[in-house]
């Protein structure tokens, strides 16, 4: 078979004093994402996708919260991993798409930034990238603005 499906989730709980990182976008907010990295849940979501089609493991075996040398690094370098990944395997990312679960802030606004962002680091064109937003209608933890979520899947296939 020579074209593979993977899928992502991820979450990170809301942190004061911290950048809201979504897509690679930097969003004005009031707080940001807690995590070992900059907490871009999206481009987490999209990276665990393209590594399922792949096989491979998540990324926190590729980027493990252990480890004190990438603290804070930017999703948008793990994506670029997760390419090069895909390529050292003979494989394509042919396109993946994505939603955000989120009550605020507002996606849409930065959404072809996003798709720039996360084409430019993935190796392809922003027409082969889905970003979506949706809220948990005021409930959960999303709800309850504890949090975001973010899912994705992504197609790769065999150069």
């Amino acid at each position: 078979m020579s074209t593979r499906v993977g899928i992502g989730y991820d979450v990170h709980q809301y942190a004061e004093g911290r950048a809201f990182i979504l897509g690679g976008v930097e969003i004005p907010h009031h707080r940001g994402l807690k995590g070992h990295s900059d907490a871009d849940v999206l481009s987490h979501a999209i990276a665990d996708a393209v590594l399922g089609a792949l096989g491979e493991p998540d990324i926190g075996y590729w980027f493990p919260p252990t480890d004190a040398s990438i603290e804070g690094i930017s999703s948008l370098k793990i994506l670029e991993k997760v390419a090069q990944i895909a390529a050292d395997k003979g494989m394509k990312i042919v396109n993946v798409d994505s939603t955000v679960v989120a009550e605020a802030p507002k996606v849409n606004p930065h959404r072809e930034a996003m798709k720039e962002k996360i084409a430019a680091a993935l190796g392809l064109t922003p027409d082969l990238v889905g970003v979506k937003a949706t809220t948990n209608e005021r409930m959960g933890f999303v709800g309850r603005e504890e949090g975001v979520a973010a899912m994705a899947v992504a197609s790769v296939e065999k150069v």
